[in-house]
């Protein structure tokens, strides 16, 4: 089966065209190369997803032949990302969600920076 199939057939992909855009643009290693959408995977092969900031690694046991539910995922797929790692990937969705409640929302824009320069010239 093909790695953007696989994708989206064990629901870490929405849509096939999303498996599809994470495969372009380097989101998707197969056995820890880069992998276009139409490499093939196997039984026992791993494969990480890009999640900002690290690799969310996987190890499949089982390939479908079509869509599963969501509570027949745990039988496809091992996370085997390590505990280190996934306390990382906590910590940073932390932050962006308190930063979100605060009214954060990254770099300035065109007329915060303007505010910004007039308040420091002042």
């Amino acid at each position: 089966m093909r790695i953007d199939k696989f994708l989206w057939v064990v629901r870490l992909a929405k849509t096939r065209s999303v498996a599809s855009r994470l495969c372009a643009a380097d989101h998707i290693k197969l056995n820890n190369t880069f992998a276009k959408s139409s490499k093939l995977v196997c039984v026992g092969d791993t494969f990480g997803i890009k999640v900002n900031p690290i690799w969310r690694t996987f190890k499949i046991i089982d390939i479908p032949k079509s869509r599963v539910g969501a509570k027949l995922v745990s039988t496809l797929i091992i996370e085997i990302t390590k505990a280190e790692d996934l306390d990382i990937l906590k910590q940073v969705q932390e932050i962006n969600r308190t930063n979100k409640y605060l009214g954060v929302k990254g770099r300035p824009t065109k007329k915060d920076r303007r505010d910004i320069d007039d308040f420091t010239t002042e």
